[in-house]
């Protein structure tokens, strides 16, 4: 399991090969590319800025990533964050998940993903023409980290 928080970019080819590391055990290997959008709720963005609170940011996404290891029957998990400033198409987040099998793979990514959008802490402002506005959580994120309640 690795969890990094960066300001620097990342080789998602890289990343997911030294996530394989040649493990012959690996049949499926599912991963999440999130982008920062130059649109969003209906105003143009020239770029954001992420912010996270250092140590706790970390000890919540592993958190995340030890309840996806207890769910499904996953071998690895790999997530990268970025924080400062983003333009528009720079790579936000990275999440992958390695198994034997798809189901579990997907399952376990997408898992990670709806969980790190609601219980992470995280904060993003956003540049507009209007200025600078802070991102609330959105609803549609809630719902989606709700279907995994027990």
């Amino acid at each position: 399991m690795s969890v990094r928080v960066q300001t620097a970019d990342f080789d998602v080819g890289a990343e997911l090969t030294a996530l394989r590391a040649n493990d012959p055990r690996i049949g499926a290997l599912a991963s999440f590319v999130g982008l920062v959008r130059d649109i969003n709720d209906g105003a143009s963005v020239s770029g954001m800025t992420l912010e996270h609170y250092p140590g706790m940011t970390e000890k919540a996404l592993e958190a995340i990533v030890a309840d996806a290891q207890g769910r499904w029957d996953i071998f690895d998990a790999l997530v990268i964050h970025r924080v400062g400033p983003l333009a528009p198409c720079d790579q936000i987040v990275l999440v992958a998940v390695s198994s034997a099998h798809r189901g579990e793979a997907f399952a376990a990514c997408e898992f990670i993903m709806d969980y790190l959008k609601t219980k992470a802490p995280f904060w993003k402002k956003e540049a507009t023409a209007d200025g600078g506005r802070w991102v609330d959580a959105r609803e549609s994120d809630d719902s989606a980290a709700a279907r995994w309640q027990d």
